[in-house]
């Protein structure tokens, strides 16, 4: 569900054949938040089966509201406070399925074809589930909710970087690993909070030759990248805006990149942007003022994603129509970055060219007829 907000672009500025092609148009989201991405509808409904009295309002557009507000107030560790409503009516086994359910009919229905959700199992064990029932859960989810629909699903399981749990966290999407769980990460308040303190499960990870993408350069800054890079063994960064800081500008204005942001371009690492997320969290002024535009323009590779559909009011396309009304994107600009998603999904490679072949392409080479 979408509410009237500032957040939403205004798709009178394009044209209503361009709006349409984006919404049509084959999509590949690499990093989306479970418990961000929820139906209000679904949680006040969920808090009234569990007794759950905490919500601020039970009216969904205003709860809609509610959750958008709290969450634009440029600062991550603020952002994140929103969503103790939506992990406190995803307790149970009921609960968790129909978040996963309705969260893979809403991204099959803005045309997303191949999808990476990510959540804290950690999170959700406060009435006796144990972390694997919570795995379990939303790995049901996804299934009945992709039946017969033209989306592919892969599940990310995230770590709590303020707590201590993430080996624990490491073994237990492993131990799913053939059920659908594709990759390990860690999120959470960023500063202070190095990628580096969890050395011991990125290590795991690698051993037991397992994905890795790692929440890094969104509230803090360079460090926090290298240390994912060069440490822990991330394929993929969560969100990375920060690299540009690594990029300077000579007298003419011609790009200079320092040797991080050298090493991110020639390695061809994955860059999950969230641009209305990073906005919302300060970690960009603007959708114009976006790192996005400039490392597009630098061939880095680049990905949209939408972070917490929920929180930040957002989909898929409406992050492509905010991206084609700041940089003047056109139909081939999001194919490019569609494709570069796609690259870089942890989904096994030949399942990933039949998407590109059979999917992507086909669908991208029929909107521009």
């Amino acid at each position: 569900m979408t509410v009237d907000h500032p957040n939403q672009p205004d798709s009178n500025d394009l044209d209503p054949v361009q709006v349409a092609q984006i919404r049509s148009a084959p999509k590949v989201l690499l990093h989306d938040h479970l418990d961000g991405g929820m139906r209000p509808q679904t949680v006040i409904e969920l808090a009234q089966e569990q007794g759950y009295e905490g919500l601020p309002t039970t009216d969904p557009t205003d709860l809609a509201r509610w959750f958008t507000r709290g969450a634009d107030r440029r600062n991550l560790e603020l952002y994140l406070e929103t969503f103790a409503h939506t992990v406190g009516v995803t307790q149970t086994k009921d609960g968790l399925v129909r978040a996963a359910a309705e969260a893979a009919e809403d991204m099959a229905a803005d045309g997303i074809v191949y999808a990476e959700v990510r959540f804290a199992p950690e999170l959700h064990t406060e009435q006796g589930l144990t972390l694997d029932e919570v795995v379990g859960s939303v790995l049901e989810g996804f299934r009945i909710g992709s039946k017969d629909k033209p989306i592919t699903i892969g599940t990310l399981c995230t770590a709590m970087r303020t707590a201590a749990r993430s080996y624990e966290i490491a073994e237990l999407a492993i131990r799913h690993r053939d059920a659908g769980v594709v990759g390990f990460d860690i999120a959470g308040a960023e500063a202070g909070h190095p990628p580096s303190r969890h050395l011991d499960a990125f290590q795991l990870a690698m051993r037991e030759s397992f994905h890795i993408t790692i929440h890094a350069g969104e509230a803090f800054g360079l460090p926090s990248i290298a240390e994912a890079l060069s440490y822990c063994g991330a394929e993929r960064l969560g969100h990375g805006v920060r690299i540009v800081d690594d990029i300077t500008f000579d007298g003419d204005g011609n790009p200079i990149l320092g040797r991080l942001a050298s090493f991110v371009q020639d390695r061809r690492v994955p860059l999950e942007m969230c641009p209305t997320s990073n906005v919302n969290t300060g970690a960009a002024s603007s959708i114009e003022d976006h790192p996005i535009g400039l490392l597009r323009k630098l061939r880095f590779r680049v990905t949209v994603n939408t972070d917490n559909r929920l929180m930040s009011d957002v989909s898929l396309s409406d992050e492509f129509l905010k991206l084609t009304q700041a940089f003047d994107y056109s139909l081939a600009d999001m194919e490019w970055l569609t494709l570069n998603a796609m690259k870089s999904a942890f989904w096994p490679f030949e399942e990933r060219l039949k998407i590109i072949n059979e999917v992507i392409k086909p669908g991208y080479a029929a909107l521009r007829q």
